[in-house]
């Protein structure tokens, strides 16, 4: 979430002092995956923070083709824009319908944006993690009613919740090993499979049985602009608040670090706010 300190004249018309979200997908805009509207997967991407040093700093100087202008949001909005727009990409490749049913793997912050878009969507989304809390919260905070532990018989307590059905969509937000290989499991026959968090290893699966279901296994990475706007237009209607559980100033923020990296802490989205 930034505010644009000096800028050329530009057709997007940003002018100095507007509010704007930054996208932090560097793309070359002349590729092939570009030429197709895939600039979330650029053969030459840098991603600010990954690839290339991130926006951690009091000012920063991108593309002007890269923002977006935000002045009807709060900063509080906009800066969860991109972690959402992430999960907007998955509902949009998983091709999701309204009344469809969706199970949902990770309760972190990329998974709880995708449950609560998915249901914005009008499916009804079944949220599953290995971590009770996280569970709880996305059940009281977040609005998801269906709730599983991974722990526990997940397959046993799907088929309970789905009538036998399992879900037409599995969406991995966990990047969990296990995890994206139990998906498919999860699945109704004809189903889709989303492989939303990144795993650096090998998967397996046994091949007659996602043969057997037909299934569409899908990877979804990144955003592009079009997800950005998708997620502008329903800011409305997401418990933002709920979702940007911590906060830090510029000062502070080294010292707080490690205590967001501990699960205890209840971390599920912090940011860091300058003056």
């Amino acid at each position: 979430a930034a505010e644009v300190l000096d800028v050329n004249e530009n057709e997007s018309e940003i002018e100095k002092g507007d509010r704007v979200i930054v996208l932090p997908y560097m793309s070359c805009g002349t590729c092939f995956s570009c030429s197709k509207d895939k600039t979330n997967c650029c053969s030459q991407l840098k991603v600010l923070g990954v690839h290339t040093d991130g926006g951690m700093q009091q000012q920063i100087t991108v593309p002007v083709k890269f923002l977006l202008k935000a002045n009807h949001l709060s900063l509080d909005q906009i800066v969860i824009v991109e972690p959402l727009a992430i999960g907007a990409h998955a509902i949009k490749r998983a091709q999701l319908e309204k009344g469809e049913t969706a199970v949902v793997m990770g309760c972190g912050p990329i998974g709880i944006g995708l449950m609560k878009l998915a249901q914005l969507a009008g499916a009804r989304v079944i949220a599953m993690d290995v971590d009770q809390r996280r569970l709880n919260y996305v059940r009281d905070k977040i609005g998801i009613h269906d709730v599983v532990n991974a722990s526990d018989q997940p397959l046993e307590k799907i088929l309970v919740l789905t009538y036998g059905h399992l879900a037409s969509v599995v969406f991995d937000a966990t990047g969990n090993k296990q995890a994206l290989e139990q998906g498919p499991e999860y699945m109704s026959f004809g189903g889709r499979f989303v492989l939303v968090g990144l795993n650096k290893g090998e998967l397996t699966y046994h091949h007659p049985s996602i043969h057997a279901k037909e299934s569409s296994i899908l990877c979804s990475r990144n955003a592009t602009l079009e997800d950005f706007k998708y997620v502008m237009s329903v800011l409305d209607r997401f418990p933002v608040q709920e979702y940007l559980t911590h906060s830090s100033t510029i000062d502070e923020m080294i010292g707080d670090f490690d205590n967001w990296l501990d699960p205890g802490y209840g971390v599920i989205k912090a940011c860091v706010e300058f003056d």
